[in-house]
């Protein structure tokens, strides 16, 4: 299970001339950064493992709820960015950001990789959707699988970590996250037909990502 009942997740690629900074940066500064405010639990990045998918990294926070991702510690962050984040960021690609409540998540733990899949849907398909997510939880090898709806006005605030950057796409008004102990076992899960047929509305958006790094709770100073 995830270990907040509200996420964070992004996806987002890079200039290949920042790759090596990123990977400073993101490991040493920005996800210890994160992982310290109030209310923020758990950050984990993972890197494509085919080229079907896109972008490259996938990003996920998870916090104790909502109202911690609405609320003046984590916008205080996002208003006041590094140097080091200025520099970085502005080098990123492609990038889709989804601040969402957690409807359903099940499962003994985490995975070493995940599924993303990115698509639209109404309230009254919630139960569905839940249902089959919880369907797919219960097949070989995965280890945790979720459904969260992202929360459209926090998520689409522009703050000053975000001003002027041109690579911000609209942020993903559902999703669901399959993990697993390897990709294999994510192949063949949670088809588009499946999908729409629980109310799920495309463009359907799947990611395979591998996980490259967890980062808990630390103070970050």
């Amino acid at each position: 299970m995830l270990a907040g009942e509200a996420v964070v997740a992004i996806w987002n690629g890079i200039a290949p001339e920042m790759r090596d900074e990123f990977y400073a940066w993101h490991m040493h500064e920005h996800m210890p950064e994160r992982v310290g405010i109030p209310g923020f639990r758990r950050g984990r990045r993972y890197l494509a493992v085919d080229a079907a998918t896109h972008p490259e990294f996938f990003t996920l926070y998870e916090a104790d709820a909502l109202p911690v991702l609405q609320g003046s510690d984590y916008a205080g962050r996002l208003n006041a960015p590094t140097p080091w984040t200025r520099k970085v960021t502005a080098l990123f690609r492609d990038t889709a950001r989804g601040l969402a409540q957690v409807l359903e998540s099940t499962g003994p733990g985490m995975g070493g990789a995940i599924l993303t899949l990115r698509f639209d849907a109404d309230a009254a398909a919630t139960d569905a959707l839940r249902a089959l997510v919880r369907d797919a939880g219960r097949l070989p090898r995965i280890a945790g699988a979720h459904l969260c709806v992202t929360d459209a006005a926090s998520s689409g605030v522009r703050t000053t970590e975000t001003k002027g950057r041109t690579d911000i796409q609209p942020p993903p008004t559902w999703f669901a996250m399959i993990e697993a102990t390897d990709a294999e076992a994510l192949a063949a899960l949670l088809p588009d037909a499946a999908v729409a047929q629980a109310g799920g509305q495309g463009p359907f958006i799947r990611g395979l990502y591998r996980l490259e790094y967890t980062r808990t709770k630390t103070a970050f100073a």
